[in-house]
């Protein structure tokens, strides 16, 4: 016997426009992905499989573009050389400087590289999943600079010196000098690794979205006159999917370069 029209499900793949049922809208249900399979007790769902195939990707190429480097560079060494080169001088020498800087090129080009390919895998065919839209994620790498930052200030400047730099202490401001340091404390200590993880995690959590409302909008609308419709859906998958492109990239310069911003104030000489 054939279903109630009245009551098909919102996330059926056959729902059509005046077919009686609803727009299959994605929501929080589109980020939630059951087990996979288990490793060692640990149950890895798509997410997390990606993310270890982004490692994968990362390690596996600058492998193969730097295992036998030649002096004469071939295509895939000339790619490597040229994103390696431009976080090390674009993005890490240009906020540290090259004597500072050198020795975290390494962690950034490594962070800008994993973001990206776990950004990218939104667009790939049978992935079409961002893992960094997975909060989880984009916290563990705040985190990794968090702790990096909180470190090497305290380091750099002693116990007393670091929280002088953590608290914008300055005497000259006067009075108001309590109420900017527990502002400059709030903003450092719990704002920042906030903001940092949030930013990368809000956009391509909307983007994500944004994809899905067209994708799905496309396939809703073919039927009856709503095909003309599902034409106008399906030029805008395209074109967010090249602005998606765009904003992978982005995402991950964007990451990096603040992380770069936090470790030079953590460098910084306090006055």
């Amino acid at each position: 016997m054939s279903a109630d029209p009245t009551t098909v499900l919102a996330f059926e793949t056959d729902c059509h426009i005046f077919d009686g049922c609803g727009f299959p809208a994605p929501g929080l249900h589109s980020f939630v992905f059951e087990p996979m399979f288990t490793v060692g007790g640990i149950e890895i769902n798509k997410p997390m499989l990606l993310a270890v195939l982004s490692t994968v990707v990362v390690v596996g190429f600058f492998w193969a573009a730097f295992n036998k480097p030649k002096l004469v560079p071939g295509k895939l060494q000339m790619v490597a050389e040229a994103g390696y080169d431009f976080i090390r001088t674009g993005v890490v020498y240009e906020t540290l400087g090259k004597r500072e800087g050198k020795k975290y090129v390494p962690l950034m080009v490594s962070l800008f590289f994993f973001i990206w390919i776990m950004n990218l895998w939104a667009i790939i065919p049978f992935a079409q999943f961002p893992v960094v839209s997975v909060i989880g994620f984009p916290v563990a790498l705040a985190v990794i600079v968090y702790v990096l930052w909180v470190s090497l200030t305290f380091k750099r400047h002693g116990f007393v010196g670091g929280w002088k730099n953590i608290s914008g202490y300055d005497p000259s401001i006067g009075p108001a000098l309590p109420f900017v340091m527990v502002i400059e404390i709030m903003s450092n200590l719990l704002i920042r690794p906030f903001t940092h993880a949030v930013r990368l995690f809000a956009n391509m959590f909307a983007g994500h979205v944004l994809l899905l409302i067209f994708t799905i909008a496309s396939w809703y609308l073919l039927n009856g006159i709503g095909i003309a419709y599902a034409g106008v859906s399906f030029v805008m998958v395209i074109l967010m999917t090249a602005f998606e492109l765009f904003i992978q990239a982005l995402q991950a310069y964007v990451f990096v370069l603040l992380a770069c911003n936090y470790i030079q104030g953590a460098l910084a000489e306090h006055h």
